[in-house]
């Protein structure tokens, strides 16, 4: 005896029906469709460090690009039917076509769009929603009765379909080529779960010829399969999945509690936004719950589904919020839930290495982002920072750093934020090529980059990132590189591009206990060939251009500072004051700026240069340019220093209308680029400026009066911070 029991890949109606359906029949055999390579792979399935979600993964050997997934949810029909075969202790085989076959097709062409069951029989219902359909049909009228009602209508559907699919006759074939051997092999009472689409196909089995010409000749691969841990997130239809649900959270609510769905789901809504600081009282959700059951009444349904409750949970727990409400449909509507494998799963053994740090390091993968500052002077958070840039250089992207905390490596401290993606298995299974270990392959990994390499600023980073993992083993190939790159380059532009990491590698090296060799010998060799060629690369320049070199001119200037080589410095300075009258006005107004932060002209000096490049007599564009390269990246100089805030209002003010609207994106480039508290300090002192150029003082006030005493202390404080020695006595001290 044969029993079709036709589903959708993941629902509780269903899952909860082929559990009954298979107790009731006793099946001494279950066939499920999924890919025959993983036949002995579902024994896994009854472990119980078998967590869903969780999904088959296959792969090409070799070519782990060339992949596919069969995700699994507890709530999946498919799944109960493996854990109800492993309680029964039956054998369990899947009959889909091999993924070997699968993988081979993937790669040659798209399958062709078919006709979608759920939508078309929810259409011929009337209903404009196919979940809504489903749910109302399928999952809220549970029972074995349902296959063959759902089946009839599926055969309607495809005896309408004037173009089927290719595909799916070849995967049909191969099912009852599959069913017909285990009626070869003896068993009697047959189970078969697959996606109600198929089972038309499967209830009648024509002659095994006409299979067999169909299963002739198919593309080949060489697959390997096992299992991964998955996401509700990539169960989503927002993920990309082709059999992907809406609602996966929902779904595991709906098949996981014992009973009163609609109470127990907006109460933990409820306890949701009561974690963000959202009170929300008992007396909302029983208001909630009453909604949701007058909304089900008044469509017509037998049970409030999603719509209801997520219309209720909007009106009364979230008081119409859309923000409130989206947290909702993040955290329980999809859910944030990340499966688990047992350790027994076949694994590739930078997989299982990866495994056995995570545990040893206490970084458990986890769906949602979760963030860690690491302090790298505690060995154990030190040995995390370099696995995860260990895991960068390989491509597989567990952490992200957050730059905006902080990043740079010549710190104590790194931030991270953590989360795990399915995906991240198959980037481990490609990255296996390097090496059966992390720290193997990174290091295999940065050695084959660098060889690769062709560009100077791409080995510099390079070397960075050896640094910053800790592959001692692989740095000298790579600085052999850059040596080798720098003394061939003659590209300015690619030479100030490279600098900074290669200073920000030779300066903090020792900070994370890493050799940096004879990297400072070649930036100091790099900065020679910088300022040598520098006066011909500012020459004909275009605007983008120039907006470039101004950026890299800042980066060279920093790491120079950062370089700690005085003959080098100096030799940098020297050069951008010889580059100040020759340059664009952009670059111009830059390296003024930069000479003044340096200490190299006086602020006397930089106002007479700003008042001549702001003159009446200076093209307003040309001026505005050297405005912006001067004032760019703070706006502190013109809040310390009022002459030459007075001459840049002097200017502003003596421009037209028509000239002022010219130069004004420049100004706003700018002016926005200033901190907040800068610019409201520019505010506050424009206030009392009248266009000429001259700042009014403000007298002081009669009553105030100099304390000398206190003033003498914080003098003393200033003068030993700056080395300058003791200052005099104060008055009243002297007078002692």
């Amino acid at each position: 005896m044969i029993e079709l029991y036709g589903v959708r890949h993941h629902g509780p109606g269903s899952a909860r029906s082929v559990r009954a359906a298979l107790t009731a029949q006793q099946p001494d055999v279950v066939l499920i469709e999924g890919p025959p390579e993983a036949d002995h792979l579902v024994e896994l399935a009854a472990d119980e460090e078998m967590v869903p979600p969780v999904a088959l993964l296959g792969y090409v050997a070799g070519e782990p690009k060339t992949a596919a997934f069969w995700p699994f949810a507890v709530f999946s029909p498919e799944w109960q039917a493996m854990r109800y075969a492993a309680g029964a202790g039956i054998p369990v085989r899947f009959c889909d076509l091999p993924a070997a076959h699968q993988l081979a097709l993937a790669t040659r062409a798209a399958p062709r769009a078919r006709i979608d069951p759920v939508g078309e029989l929810a259409t011929a219902a009337g209903y404009d929603d196919p979940e809504r359909w489903w749910e109302d049909v399928v999952e809220h009228v549970p029972g074995p009765a349902i296959f063959a009602a759902l089946a009839e209508a599926i055969g309607i559907l495809r005896a309408s379909d004037d173009e089927p699919d290719p595909r799916d006759a070849v995967r049909e074939a191969h099912m009852r080529k599959v069913l017909r051997r285990t009626v070869k092999d003896g068993y009697q009472r047959i189970a078969v779960v697959c996606g109600a689409w198929h089972v038309p196909a499967l209830q009648d089995l024509p002659a095994a010829a006409a299979d067999d010409r169909l299963l002739r000749g198919l593309p080949k691969v060489k697959a390997s399969l096992t299992w991964v841990p998955w996401t509700y997130g990539r169960l989503s239809y927002a993920s990309g999945y082709g059999a992907g649900i809406r609602s996966p959270g929902w779904y595991d609510h709906l098949f996981s509690v014992p009973g009163q769905p609609v109470e127990r789901w907006l109460a933990r809504a409820a306890a949701v936004l009561r974690d963000e600081g959202i009170a929300v009282s008992s007396a909302h959700v029983i208001e909630s719950v009453r909604l949701a059951d007058a909304l089900a009444a008044l469509r017509g349904r037998p049970l409030a589904g999603l719509d209801e409750v997520t219309e209720a949970a909007r009106a009364v727990l979230c008081e119409g919020s859309d923000l409130l409400t989206e947290l909702i449909q993040r955290r329980l509507v999809v859910g944030e839930r990340l499966g688990s494998v047992p350790a027994t799963t076949p694994m590739v053994p930078l997989q299982q290495d990866l495994r056995d740090q995570q545990r040893r390091l206490r970084l458990r993968p986890e769906a949602s982002p979760r963030d860690y500052d690491l302090d790298l002077r505690k060995p154990h958070d030190l040995t995390r920072s370099h696995l995860l840039h260990r895991l960068a250089m390989l491509g597989v992207d567990w952490g992200r750093p957050q730059r905006g905390r902080s990043r740079n490596i010549g710190t104590f401290r790194e931030s991270w934020q953590l989360t795990w993606r399915p995906e991240l298995d198959l980037a481990l299974i490609e990255a296996s090529m390097w090496g059966s270990t992390v720290a193997a392959a990174a290091g295999q990994r940065a050695r084959s980059l660098a060889a690769e390499a062709t560009a100077l600023e791409d080995l510099t980073a390079l070397v960075e990132q050896c640094l910053l993992a800790d592959l001692g083993d692989a740095l000298p190939s790579v600085l052999a590189g850059v040596r080798d790159r720098a003394a061939l380059e003659g590209d300015v532009a690619r030479l100030m591009a490279a600098l900074p990491a290669l200073v920000r590698a030779a300066r903090y090296g020792d900070v994370r206990g890493t050799d940096p060799a004879r990297l400072g010998d070649v930036a100091i060799e790099m900065v020679t060939r910088i300022c040598a060629g520098l006066p011909a690369a500012v020459a004909s320049l275009d605007e983008s251009a120039e907006r470039v070199l101004r950026d890299r001119i800042d980066a060279v200037h920093g790491a120079t500072g950062l370089l700690a080589d005085g003959p080098s410095r100096d030799r940098w300075l020297d050069t951008l004051a010889r580059l100040v009258p020759r340059c664009p006005p952009l670059i111009s107004g830059r390296l003024t700026r930069l000479l003044l932060d340096a200490g190299r002209i006086t602020g006397g000096d930089a106002g007479t240069r700003m008042s001549r490049e702001l003159s009446a007599a200076a093209p307003a564009a040309a001026a505005a340019s050297w405005a912006e390269g001067f004032l760019a990246g703070s706006g502190l100089l013109l809040v310390h220093d009022r002459k030459l805030l007075g001459l840049t209002d002097s200017w502003l003010a003596g421009l037209s209308d028509d000239t002022f609207t010219a130069v004004l994106p420049a100004l706003r480039r700018t002016f926005g680029g200033f901190a907040p508290p800068e610019r409201r300090a520019i505010g506050e002192q424009a206030r009392h400026l009248d266009g000429s150029g001259r700042v009014p003082e403000v007298p002081a006030a009669a009553s105030d009066e100099l304390d000398e005493d206190r003033a003498a202390l914080a003098v003393r404080t200033v003068a030993a911070i700056l080395g300058l020695g003791p200052p005099p006595a104060a008055p009243a001290q002297a007078a002692r």
